[in-house]
């Protein structure tokens, strides 16, 4: 059984959603449990696995979990896997006294306040606690004592499905009115609080790369977060004192985004904080040329730097450089798209996925049967 709280779009969504709709050609029989909704729950329904639609009502609700405890029984479900610690709490006392063993998957290293006293709590009671890569689990276990304090941390890299990236027929050039002549630069990811995406180190390198490309434009694809909206108002603020909003597009969060991605000449990706990040990994998938800022988890993604461009984080400066440097050399970007692509298509599927998140669950069962 998966359990998620939001169906939002998110990182974290996504992979939970390419996993459901590969689980039964994988042979995982899988039960997917949503405690809260959103934008994607059509999808859920539709990704062919058992489909159980349910209703969080306070912060610990003990209704709840009863009702997720009735669930495991009815299915003899043998483990439970959740992405957050609101999930987390309800599987554990879901599956108290019971033979059902419980793992969380981490994605970020940080968490406010509550939530780092719950992970702390929490993770040393599960059988398994997974950290999506290599880096994270570093953080995990030197910045927030998750893993010092349990010891059955796993790194399971995240998976993206081939299949869910091909083009749903949209055409974000003709949208935005471009000439064939322009180019278009783009990033994906929601406008977060606190120190997670870097829109505005983006926004702040357009300046001097359109002063020296003027047929270069922008799009930044996400989500403006209602509890933090100065991180999405600031950049726009920025592009419309700079004189650039006519070059700068703010498409707001898509449900089409392989069609985005797709329409992209250059990926761009500037973030302070990631655990896997997916959006990375589908770019390179299709072939796009990425250029990411140069925190760890996005060296790890990119083969140590290896098959993306990479620019020191929050210097605006080398990245309009960067920047430059590609828009005016096709064959280089190309050449970085194709080295990419092939990188991401082995080391990223959603099958290798799937292959080693079963390789755990087994383990994991078999050892508590000893």
């Amino acid at each position: 059984m998966h359990i998620l709280d939001s169906l939002n779009r998110g990182g974290a969504e996504m992979l939970a959603l390419d996993v459901c709709r590969n689980a039964r050609r994988n042979n995982l029989e899988l039960t997917f449990v949503a405690t809260g909704g959103g934008e994607l729950e059509d999808d859920f329904r539709r990704s062919d696995v058992d489909f159980v639609r349910l209703r969080r009502r306070a912060p610990v609700d003990f209704a709840l979990a009863a009702r997720l405890r009735e669930i495991m029984q009815e299915r003899a479900v043998q483990f439970v896997h959740t992405h957050q610690a609101v999930e987390c709490l309800h599987a554990y006392l879901a599956a108290l006294g019971t033979k059902t063993a419980r793992a969380m998957s981490f994605h970020l290293c940080a968490a406010d306040a509550k939530n780092r006293l719950a992970l702390r709590w929490l993770a040393p009671r599960m059988e398994a606690n997974i950290a999506v890569s290599r880096d994270l689990l570093s953080c995990l276990k030197k910045e927030s004592g998750f893993a010092k304090r349990a010891r059955n941390f796993h790194v399971i890299y995240n998976g993206v499905d081939a299949g869910r990236l091909q083009s749903a027929g949209g055409d974000l050039r003709a949208e935005l009115g471009l000439r064939d002549d322009e180019l278009l630069l783009g990033m994906v990811g929601n406008f977060y609080a606190g120190a997670r995406k870097d829109q505005l180190t983006v926004c702040r390198a357009l300046p001097a790369l359109l002063r020296c490309a003027p047929h270069v434009h922008f799009a930044f694809a996400g989500a403006r977060a209602p509890t933090a909206p100065r991180m999405y108002d600031d950049c726009v603020s920025f592009c419309e004192r700079e004189g650039i909003s006519r070059h700068v597009h703010f498409l707001g969060p898509r449900a089409d985004i392989p069609d985005v991605l797709r329409a992209l000449d250059l990926f761009v990706f500037s973030s302070l904080q990631e655990g896997m990040p997916i959006a990375v990994i589908e770019a390179m998938m299709l072939g796009v040329p990425a250029v990411v800022s140069d925190i760890p988890p996005l060296l790890e993604v990119t083969g140590e730097g290896r098959h993306a461009a990479v620019f020191r984080t929050g210097d605006a400066g080398e990245l309009t450089r960067l920047l430059l440097e590609l828009v005016t050399d096709p064959q280089q970007r190309a050449r970085l798209g194709e080295e990419a692509q092939r990188w991401a298509i082995d080391q990223f599927s959603i099958d290798a996925h799937i292959a080693n998140l079963k390789d755990l669950y087994r383990s994991v069962v078999q050892s508590s049967i000893h």
